[in-house]
This record gives structure tokens, sequence and C-alpha cells, in this order.
């Protein structure tokens, strides 16, 4: 059997990678149009960063996995051909700022048309909008020559930074077929590739539909809670309750669970925006008004969280940050990865140069140039109704970012810290040693909940911490959310 993977990004290079090591008799290449993307992937040094990744590509590659810009061919040659491309939300035209943008997706499904000289087994891995499937189905017969499609989804649940260990141990595998003969038979032919590894109880076959569906439920669900307990963080601080002392009570309860309860400054990523604006579209085309404005609920409190976060920056320090050095320890959305995508951080940054504060940033897997690239794109104005302007940041603004080797050089002469990703390496930090660098009086502002904040206090620091009980001084500088 032979496998081809178009696309090698984020979700087309882990997934390939660990088919091939958990199926030696396998033939499995993932192929891309960027060659440069191809050639990192046959490097030391890979275009993304997962933990364990890595060891299995160079385990992996010269013996059942490759990587190649030559899309045609390998296309022609697999029984099996992942669509893995990326589905951003549309920035023009009907749909804008909500809808998904299929035109890789199509590009894809085109290509393989075009190629194919043999019957095949064509697997969505991106996340497309429910009854996708049924369009792919209509570009691939109509372009058939007579070789017959069978159309699967199998969409992927990774969170990045785990992505490796959701792979080797998932939760459940979802594979979705046409409720036909020869598409329950294709569906049999991918559950027997996982079958190598993951136990039969957690692969689950559904209809085609239910598993496009699916995922973006799944995201949703998962946005939802991370909303909701940010939600509760600005109660805790109004009220002096602890939200992580809430959150374990509420976690405890097994109907509830205690995934997803960990409050923060907003949650960013490829998957969750991207995939509620997309079900609050679906939503809206069938007419479903109710119940798209539920969901962009979700949006709206991830929104307020990452103003209010700012707010509250500026307001503890003397209500201007004009001029002011701040540190901003990570950047990336997670840690454990050094993607940005809709970090929530970029929104942070904006929102501080804005008031003209001076930034220095670091991160131990964003470069300089992914941070630059990130704070002059314009934000996508996914809520139209929505008074916030969206920032264009200028040449004179992007002077004021700078980006540090190491968390004390960054931190060194600052006013303030802002903690914006949950590294490890920031809850080992010499803190006195950070102090004793910065201006005074020293703030530190955790949108990670990471620092100890009495522990800090002690050394000095003015400390904000998200849901905890107010420091004295933040709380007499409150602003309304």
């Amino acid at each position: 059997m032979k496998i081809c993977c178009i696309g090698a990004g984020y979700v087309g290079g882990p997934t390939m990678a660990v088919i091939a090591l958990k199926c030696p008799s396998v033939e499995v290449v993932v192929v891309d149009i960027s060659a440069k993307r191809i050639a990192a992937w046959n490097s030391d040094r890979l275009p993304i960063y997962e933990p364990r990744l890595y060891e299995i590509v160079d385990q992996c590659r010269g013996r059942n996995l490759s990587f190649s810009t030559d899309v045609e061919r390998h296309v022609s040659e697999a029984d099996i051909v992942f669509i893995s491309v990326n589905t951003p939300t549309k920035t023009c035209g009907l749909g804008a700022g909500k809808a998904a943008d299929l035109t890789y997706w199509e590009s894809a499904a085109r290509t393989i048309a075009d190629v194919s000289t043999s019957d095949k087994i064509v697997v969505e891995k991106s996340t497309v909008p429910v009854r996708t499937g049924e369009s792919l189905k209509k570009i691939l017969t109509h372009n058939s020559k007579g070789i017959n499609y069978q159309i699967l989804s199998n969409p992927e649940f990774l969170a990045e930074g785990t992505a490796v260990q959701d792979l080797l141990r998932p939760d459940r595998v979802l594979i979705g077929g046409l409720e036909t003969p020869e598409g329950q038979k294709a569906v049999q032919v991918l559950k027997d590739v996982y079958a190598h590894w993951v136990p039969e109880d957690r692969i689950i076959t559904i209809n085609l539909w239910s598993a496009e569906l699916s995922k973006l439920v799944a995201n949703a669900y998962l946005a939802q809670r991370i909303s909701s307990i940010n939600a509760i963080s600005a109660l805790c601080e109004a009220t002096g309750a602890d939200v992580s002392e809430v959150a374990h009570a509420v976690g405890e309860d097994s109907r509830v669970g205690p995934m997803y309860l960990n409050a923060s400054f907003g949650f960013g990523g490829s998957a969750f925006i991207k995939d509620i604006l997309s079900l609050v579209y679906i939503c809206e085309c069938n007419g479903l008004t109710d119940v798209a404005e539920y969901w962009k609920q979700v949006l709206k409190i991830n929104d307020f969280q990452k103003n209010r976060f700012v707010k509250r920056v500026i307001s503890s320090m003397f209500n201007t940050v004009v001029g002011k050095k701040i540190a901003v320890l990570g950047f990336a959305f997670k840690k454990d990865t050094g993607d940005t995508r809709d970090a929530p951080g970029i929104d942070v940054c904006k929102g501080l140069l804005d008031d003209e504060a001076t930034l220095s940033i670091y991160d131990p897997q964003v470069s300089e140039e992914q941070i630059r690239y990130d704070l002059t794109m314009q934000k996508l104005d996914w809520d139209r109704s929505s008074s916030n302007k969206l920032l264009i940041l200028s040449p004179t603004e992007m002077k004021q970012v700078h980006t540090a080797s190491n968390a004390y050089e960054a931190a060194e002469e600052a006013h303030g810290v802002c903690i914006l990703t949950d590294w490890d390496e920031f809850r080992e930090l010499d803190y006195r040693k950070i102090y004793e660098a910065m201006c005074k009086p020293a703030f530190i502002f955790d949108g990670r909940n990471v620092v100890d904040p009495e522990k800090l206090r002690a050394i000095g620091f003015i400390v904000y911490s998200i849901g905890k009980p107010l420091d004295p001084w933040v709380k007499s500088r409150a602003v309304a959310g």
C-alpha cells in the first residue's frame, strides 16, 4: 500500500510520520508545493516543533517515509490520498470573516482528479464545513475518466505541543464514510491502517457528514469551556474569589471534569477561532440565527478577556505605558510549540504598542522574523458590529518592538513583565534576579497563572494574576472590564 498526503503542515507531517512508524510495510509520502517546507522536513531542523517528532521522522525517513515536491507523481501512484491543506477563514468575498476558505482544498481535489490513473480512497484530513465531502465527490467524479473514488472523513484531534502523544495514544480515531457497500469497504481499509496501533474500541466509524461536523463541534466545545472559565475569572477578581480554587471545585464534579478549566488571558491557535467562525457561518446559512449568536459569544468573551488584560496592565502602571519597556515572556499560543497562529499574545502586544509601550519579547521557539510578521498583520474583523478598532502597526510602532535571547535580557530595565505563554522555563526563573534588574516599582502581569503571586510579592513585585485576589495596588487602579 502507498499513502500520499497533500500538505506538509502541522497536521499532515506528524500524522504521516506516526503512520510510517507504526506501519513499516506501508510507503508514506508527504507532498507539498512549497520547496522550502519540504527541504525543512528533509533536514535536521523540521519546519514545526513538537516534542518527539524529530526522533520519529529521523527514524522513518529513508525507510518508508519521504517528503517530496513531486505532487503529481506520488498522488498518481497512491492507493490512499489524504488532503491535509490549510482551510483558513475567508478574508474577502461571500462569507468573509466567517466561512472557511476552501481554495487550497479545491486545488488539491482537482490535482487528484487530473493525475489519477487508478481507483483511490480520498481522505479529508483538513477541517472542512459539513457536506464538503459532497463537493469533493462532484469534483472527482466529473473528472473521473472512469476512475472510482471513495470519500472518507478522518478529522484530526491533535493538540499542539502534545501532537505526537495524541497520535500514538488517541482518545479516538474518527472515520466517516458513505453508507454504501463501497463506502464501508473504504472505511475498513483505513480502519485497518490505524488498527496497527490503535485499539479497535477507539476507532469510531460513523457517516461522512457526522464526521465532518464532529470536528467543528469538538473544537467549539473546548473553546466554550475556556471562555466560560475566563468569564468567571473576571468575576473572581471582582469578588476576591480565586479562579483556580473555583475551577478545581467545579472540575471535581465527574459530569464536568478538570480539562480546559485553566483561566488565562485568552485562547488562540490555528483551530478554535477559525472553526467557531465556520460553525457560525454554517448556522447562519441554515437559518439558525440564534444558534450562531450563541457560538459568537464564545469569541466575544475571548476578545473581552484579551482587552481586559491590556487595560489591567495600563491602568496598573499609572494609566500609561508610553515609553515604558515591557518584557513579554512568550509569544506562541501555548507551550511546547512554535505556532503563533491567532496567538492571543499578538493582540495584547498590539494593544500595548498602541499605547506607545516599548516591548522586549522572548519566546524559546518563535523567531524574531515570525514575531514581526505577526505584529504587522491586520487582525481579521470577524465581528463587524464590534467597536474595537483594527490595529495595523506603523513602521514607527514596529521600532518599539525588540526581541531578546532569554527572559533575563528581556526583563532588564523593564517596568513590567507580561507572561503570555505557559512555558515551563518561566516557572523556574530566578525572579529575584529579574526584580533587581527592573525599574521600580516592578510589575508582573501573569496571563497564564504560571507564577506564585505571594512569593513574588514577598520579593517586592506588584503582581496581577488572572482570576486571583487582586494586589492592593492593582485593586486600587481597577477599571471596568
